[in-house]
């Protein structure tokens, strides 16, 4: 595998991968994840996107081999996607890529093509993160409550409090569906409380967008409901929606993905 590259911005060092030849293509994947831990789901295979094509991948701000701050702002969505736009930049991307993203990423994509349409061809929208609530009782005040609770426990407790979690019904019983978090200790709580206090992009920001737009949703996650995978298709003019019901179903993404960003 090729040798990170890094850029620097924004206090954070973010690493980076530019493999292959051919058409732009990239993915960016959630909080407390990184390239490492995707893989080692075995659900989505983002490194099989880069077949005959020039393939963009890095580790988000904070996690796995990049560097970052414990400041809350710094993981908001809107930073999410200028740091994507900067490293199209440096990875000298000029023409419009395909990008995907899953949860975290996802959000990144959408904000940066709602700033930047002309960099972007086509988009791969995966378990979009919850967005646009309503009412007393969010789905969201679960970042807040689990950021106060690695304050509360430290580190160490924390951490043995998140590795007994059960993991979301649909990956129940899929043994590679390991969650632990490739992110220093000291940055947890700041990524946390940024994911969220963001939004998605303006419901009418993202109604503007043309780009055509694949919606790749899972069941029985509250914190990636459905719900908001259907708003998202319902307002993006261009737009396929598919969700899985059980994890064998959700390794046909990779192939999903793949197979939209051919044509």
């Amino acid at each position: 595998m090729s040798p990170d590259r890094y850029l620097d911005r924004g206090g954070a060092r973010i690493a980076y991968q530019l493999t292959g030849t051919g058409a732009p293509v990239g993915y960016a994947h959630g909080v407390l994840l990184s390239r490492d831990a995707v893989r080692r789901f075995e659900l989505f295979d983002f490194d099989a996107l880069g077949l005959g094509r020039q393939l963009l991948t890095y580790d988000q701000r904070g996690h796995g081999r990049s560097t970052g701050r414990p400041a809350a702002d710094d993981y908001r969505f809107e930073t999410a996607a200028g740091d994507l736009l900067a490293l199209l930049d440096a990875a000298g991307i000029d023409q419009p890529a395909d990008f995907a993203g899953s949860s975290w990423g996802c959000a990144a994509v959408l904000h940066a093509a709602v700033a930047a349409p002309r960099r972007f061809r086509r988009l791969a929208l995966l378990i979009p993160p919850v967005s646009w609530e309503s009412g007393p009782v969010q789905a969201k005040q679960w970042y807040f409550d689990t950021a106060d609770d690695f304050d509360r426990l430290g580190a160490a407790g924390w951490r043995q409090q998140w590795a007994r979690a059960d993991p979301v019904p649909i990956f129940a019983d899929h043994p590679k569906f390991d969650l632990a978090p490739d992110v220093a200790d000291e940055l947890i709580p700041a990524a946390l409380r940024g994911v969220g206090s963001s939004e998605l992009p303006a419901p009418e920001a993202i109604s503007a967008l043309e780009h055509p737009a694949l919606i790749l949703a899972w069941d029985t996650d509250p914190l990636h409901p459905v719900a908001t995978a259907e708003r998202l298709h319902e307002l993006l003019p261009n737009s396929a929606l598919h969700v899985s019901r059980t994890a064998e179903d959700v390794t046909s993404w990779t192939g999903r993905v793949a197979d939209f960003f051919a044509r």
